[in-house]
């Protein structure tokens, strides 16, 4: 299986063109946003638990994250609720649930073979944030191939001002980015664009290595998850996961 599989383009998801998928788990659905293979597969999906749903223990050959959207995950007996980020290295393994339901973000396979930090990071706690420049920042992960974090956008303000060189994935969390311009007219509020797309919660973006986009934040600001330099490193569609 093949979905936005092309790394050298530009991919894209409004949250009011999610598709739910069910997976080979009850209970379990999940928005494919990239693949590469079948069920076992390098993966980008938002994945939704109904309540008192769970996969049964399982590795992850090639390694997990996760950013809890809503609701409340739990592995092993520990729950992470809406706000906490994940990592869990290659050929880790784990027995994920949702007593309550819960959605969240996950990246499948997409981790060197030597990585092995485990990280879980509450976003919900103040101290994990800092500013960097005029932005607030929560610093996720960061190595020789990726940098990943939370950022949180002043109305208005412009998310890249040069060109990502390691390509960038951009998560939605809270207000909107708008990709283009907006026409200033006096039906603004039904939204009119011209050459533009307005991503509100849950909308999700994949830039290609070298691009720069003109996105900027909302008139009320907005919060990212934002991946960069990941997209160097890919080298082909074959890929197989779990």
């Amino acid at each position: 299986m093949l979905i936005n599989a092309d790394f050298t383009c530009r991919a894209s998801l409004a949250p009011e063109h999610y598709q739910w998928v069910s997976s080979p788990q009850n209970g379990v659905e999940r928005v494919m946003l990239d693949r590469v293979g079948a069920e076992k597969a390098r993966a980008t999906s938002i994945v939704r638990y109904a309540p008192d749903s769970y996969f049964p223990h399982h590795l992850h050959p090639g390694g997990e994250e996760i950013l809890v959207l809503s609701g409340t995950f739990s592995v092993d007996n520990i729950d992470y609720p809406a706000g906490w980020y994940l990592r869990n290295p290659p050929n880790s393994g784990h027995q994920p649930y949702s007593k309550e339901g819960a959605v969240i973000f996950v990246k499948l396979w997409q981790m060197p073979a030597a990585e092995a930090r485990y990280v879980a990071i509450d976003t919900n706690d103040a101290a994990n944030w800092q500013k960097q420049g005029n932005r607030d920042v929560c610093h996720l992960f960061s190595d020789d191939s990726e940098q990943v974090s939370l950022q949180r956008l002043d109305a208005n303000e412009v998310l890249f001002t040069e060109a990502i060189k390691g390509g960038a994935e951009i998560l939605v969390l809270d207000g909107e980015l708008i990709d283009g311009e907006l026409i200033d007219v006096e039906l603004i509020e039904e939204r009119i664009i011209d050459d533009a797309q307005i991503y509100t919660r849950g909308g999700w973006i994949r830039l290609p290595v070298d691009a720069l986009p003109p996105i900027k934040a909302g008139e009320y600001g907005a919060t990212v998850y934002l991946k960069t330099g990941h997209l160097s490193h890919i080298i082909g569609a074959d890929v197989e996961g779990a």
